[in-house]
């Protein structure tokens, strides 16, 4: 996996158009397409690819801390986003595209610096024009429980 250096190195919007949902999230997985340049922001990683289903794992750092030095409430929301959005773009077929419309997160408790997560998003329903997912904030090593989500995404042709 490699996260794209410049604009350049993204593919186009007819390249993306030009496959599944799927083939590009696979794509990014396997290396032969570009990761979005936020994950290298905010320490985070496509861990898993499946039909409906999509893992990111990371750790927040102290670069990722709100005023308080706990971790910001707009990281959980950016996993919990784009694993609950990518969950969704495994269901849209090729000549489609897709963005979230809305997302919630609960936040459960404070990830402790470090601590290695797996952000789950898991596809409720995709339709013609909708996508709804939920998803989930676990601890690598013990499982914990620290965030949930769902979200509302429209598929769209252009």
């Amino acid at each position: 996996m490699y996260y794209a250096e410049n604009p350049d190195q993204l593919l186009s919007f007819a390249q993306a158009l030009d496959m599944s949902g799927l083939d590009f999230m696979q794509g990014i997985l396997e290396g032969t397409n570009p990761a979005p340049p936020i994950g290298r922001t905010l320490n985070y990683k496509l861990n898993d690819i499946a039909e409906g289903r999509a893992v990111f794992r990371g750790a927040p750092l102290f670069d990722h801390c709100n005023p308080m030095g706990t971790v910001h409430g707009g990281w959980y929301g950016t996993l919990l986003d784009s694993a609950m959005a990518c969950a969704v773009m495994t269901k849209v077929p090729k000549g489609s595209f897709y963005t979230t419309l809305e997302y919630k997160v609960n936040i459960i408790r404070s990830i402790p610096l470090g601590t290695e997560i797996d952000a789950i998003g898991i596809v409720d329903h995709a339709g013609r024009s909708t996508g709804v997912a939920n998803g989930e904030i676990r601890g690598v090593a013990d499982g914990k429980l620290y965030a949930t989500g769902s979200t509302t995404c429209i598929i769209m042709k252009p």
